[in-house]
């Protein structure tokens, strides 16, 4: 029988964690993690990237590798950190020196991160090899426990359950995500024509790679990619869109706009116009539209619509 592994996660995080949560709502958790408590954010969206909705999992792990390095640093320096989560860390977070020092001097650091930090700082790659070192694997069993109500629920029952430490040994280790880090290396030194090319036609890694590209053609030829999924469109709008194009391209596709979240999304989008924004809003149901027009979150504009539209209602 394996040792037990107590991962202590907050109310807070075990509101949007434990099993049954709606994937509308584990999405509206990676967007609140910024105003969290570090410990809690960052077990949050740890958690969330094991999720089996890949809309989820995408913005939790985009929403983890933007947290502050700050932040980072605070976790590591607590009393209480998780070995997996360190490991995630270490896998994520390794070219910031002050991250990688502050991992290094941890002694819940697992051995393969451990080996991978310190060949990292041997040898100084020009390319982050974001995957070189795999999902943290254990001999011991993870049981999850919500502090302060006594929830204990057995890993398995938790999206960041099957996180385990495995000591591998190094090759095994950068064999781990070969084919991410070469697309990744690859986009590193193509041209703008190439990235263009490759948006358009490329798979679902080249188009989550590609989406972040400075360049608005790169980007933009992501959304224009047949292949491209109503998840993806909303996964990009709910973690943050990187210019207008994006968003143009988005409320012109008819097929797209049908869908009641991505509407939703659009709204809730600063870079949407807002004559599209009023639009989509006048589409909701009068829950959503109440939502909105209590929120600080949105245009002030759009929230006097909402209060509007539901005293129309009730007339």
């Amino acid at each position: 029988m394996a040792d037990v592994v107590k991962f202590r996660v907050s109310p807070a995080v075990a509101a949007f964690v434990r099993p049954g949560v709606a994937v509308e709502k584990k999405l509206a958790g990676i967007q609140t993690a910024p105003i969290m408590e570090p410990s809690e954010r960052l077990t949050l969206l740890f958690c969330l990237m094991k999720d089996a909705d890949a809309a989820v999992k995408t913005a939790a792990e985009s929403a983890f590798a933007s947290v502050p390095e700050d932040a980072v640093l605070s976790y590591i320096q607590a009393a209480a950190v998780h070995p997996s989560l360190l490991s995630e860390l270490a896998r994520v977070h390794y070219s910031k020196a002050d991250v990688a020092d502050a991992l290094l001097n941890t002694e819940q650091l697992p051995l393969p991160a451990r080996q991978f930090l310190q060949r990292q700082q041997a040898s100084v790659p020009l390319v982050p090899p974001v995957q070189d070192i795999p999902p943290p694997e254990d001999d011991a069993e993870d049981v999850y426990e919500e502090s302060g109500d006594a929830f204990e629920t057995p890993g398995a029952d938790l999206p960041c359950a099957e996180e385990r430490m495995q000591e591998d040994d190094a090759g095994e280790i950068e064999e781990e995500g070969e084919q991410f880090q070469s697309k990744y290396k690859i986009a590193m030194v193509m041209g703008i024509s190439e990235k263009i090319k490759m948006a358009l036609s490329g798979d679902k890694e080249w188009r989550a790679i590609l989406i972040k590209d400075s360049n608005k053609l790169v980007s933009a030829g992501v959304i224009k990619n047949p292949r491209i999924t109503d998840g993806e469109i909303l996964t990009i709008l709910k973690v943050g869109v990187q210019n207008d194009e994006i968003i143009r391209l988005i409320c012109a596709n008819k097929e797209w706009v049908k869908n009641y979240n991505i509407r939703k999304a659009l709204i809730l989008c600063p870079k949407t116009p807002l004559p599209n924004a009023l639009r989509y809003l006048a589409t909701l149901n009068e829950k959503d539209i109440a939502g909105f027009a209590k929120s600080k979150n949105i245009s002030s504009v759009i929230a006097t619509q909402a209060k509007r539209t539901l005293l129309s209602k009730k007339r």
